[in-house]
């Protein structure tokens, strides 16, 4: 393999048409080199495009590109959400912890892989940094790698470390790491959800967060909380006061005791600075960071997950608005079930009784087209600003009533008629 510095033009240029290519995701992603293959577009034709969250100032969607490549998403974000609903891309359902399997397995077959990465070390070894996920499936499985070295890319403990070696390619850039701060989106409405979700959790609890304004208002409401523990698919900035407080100190977990454990991470260059050689938190694969085995095995397991819409009878919809793909399954089954197993663990639903608009997220039936994410044998808590019910065990009336009790008192009333209309018609039936 190349281990000489080359420029961004003649590392993309072992991109063949027909190939599929991954490309690293989150805060990883490698977006000097994405733009320049995208600059090939005239004479690549049915390249496959896959990945996970994308971020960074990225454009899938010219018209130019139509025909030279196809976005095949494994998970939906913000840049991708457009092409992912059109002629010029499509949504994998998949649960973030098989994601690797599709590589291994021969059924998502990867060409080449784009990744971003630490600079190496005195043994030629470079780190995935902030995102390890499902990037390190397919570095170990992808015919060839194209790596842009980034000197302000952290170095991160666990399980990302690859060797110069490996790269058929490999550019210099040093580029800031794309960044999200919720801080600016805190609502009354996020404040209360926060405190609600806050106070189901125990003390030695080990948490999986999302990232987002619930989940730091979550960690905001835990400052007299002790020897909690992380073991999640991703965290962002909330978790640092915390763990400099010593709240969080995984000395209660039976696996990576006294180590916060991520697939990747999202957030502020606070957060890269503070993972930077930080022994304290390992970065990991998400086969073993998701496996429900893994999960419920740390004590209280309380996963923390978020909803777009969920129906009278328990089902939640999280990945889609109707039949435009929003997000994706992501890990949310994974923690959930993997919650419920754990000895004293809490599976969290947490959602804005609302939309934007003011449309009530608890609804008597799901969009047509909608999916269910987690379906309603799996769901446990269900939290809004207006208070928090457990429906495990409850049958399909109560989880009805239970549920309109925590919908927004505006549209309580329709959804009680709703409620009785569609129980009272079966009664008669």
């Amino acid at each position: 393999m190349n281990n000489h510095y080359t420029n961004k033009t003649q590392a993309v240029q072992h991109i063949k048409s027909g190939d599929r290519v991954f490309i690293h995701g989150s805060a990883a992603t490698p977006v000097c080199l994405v733009k320049a293959m995208q600059e090939r577009y005239h004479e690549l034709r049915d390249v496959e495009l896959v990945s996970i969250t994308n971020m960074g100032e990225l454009d899938f969607c010219k018209p130019e590109y139509s025909g030279s490549f196809f976005f095949n998403s494994l998970f939906v974000s913000a840049n991708t959400r457009e092409v992912a609903n059109s002629d010029d891309g499509d949504y994998v359902p998949v649960f973030l912890s098989q994601i690797p399997q599709l590589f291994k397995r021969n059924i998502l077959p990867l060409d080449v892989a784009l990744v971003q990465v630490s600079p190496p070390d005195k043994h030629g070894y470079c780190s995935l940094g902030t995102s390890v996920d499902i990037a390190l499936a397919a570095v170990n499985t992808a015919k060839l790698i194209i790596a842009q070295i980034n000197p302000k890319m952290p170095r991160t403990h666990g399980d990302g470390f690859v060797h110069t070696s490996r790269f058929k390619a490999m550019i210099w850039e040093e580029a800031d790491l794309p960044e999200t701060d919720y801080s600016s989106k805190i609502t009354e409405a996020i404040c209360s959800i926060g405190r609600n979700v806050a106070s189901l959790i125990e003390d030695g609890a080990t948490l999986q967060l999302g990232i987002g304004s619930i989940p730091d208002q979550v960690l905001k409401n835990l400052v007299n909380h002790k020897d909690l523990g992380i073991h999640t698919e991703m965290f962002s900035d909330g978790i640092i006061p915390l763990l400099e407080k010593g709240v969080i100190n995984n000395r209660k977990k039976k696996l990576n005791v006294g180590r916060s454990v991520t697939g990747f991470m999202a957030g502020t260059r606070k957060l890269y600075d503070f993972v930077n050689d930080n022994p304290l938190v390992n970065v990991m694969d998400i086969e073993y960071v998701n496996d429900t085995s893994v999960i419920r095995k740390n004590p209280k397991a309380t996963a923390i997950n978020s909803a777009i819409e969920i129906d009278l009878t328990g089902q939640v919809c999280a990945d889609s608005i109707g039949t435009y793909q929003f997000s994706g399954i992501g890990g949310q089954m994974d923690f959930i079930r993997g919650a419920s197993l754990s000895e004293g663990g809490k599976p969290i639903i947490a959602l804005p009784s609302v939309t934007s608009k003011g449309e009530s997220r608890i609804v008597p039936f799901l969009k047509e087209g909608a999916g269910v994410v987690t379906t309603r044998g799996h769901v446990h808590w269900v939290v809004t600003e207006y208070g928090c019910v457990n429906l495990f065990g409850m049958n399909l009336k109560q989880r009805g009533k239970s549920l309109i009790k925590i919908a927004h008192p505006d549209h309580q009333e329709y959804l009680e008629r709703m409620f009785y209309s569609r129980y009272h018609s079966m009664v008669n039936l």
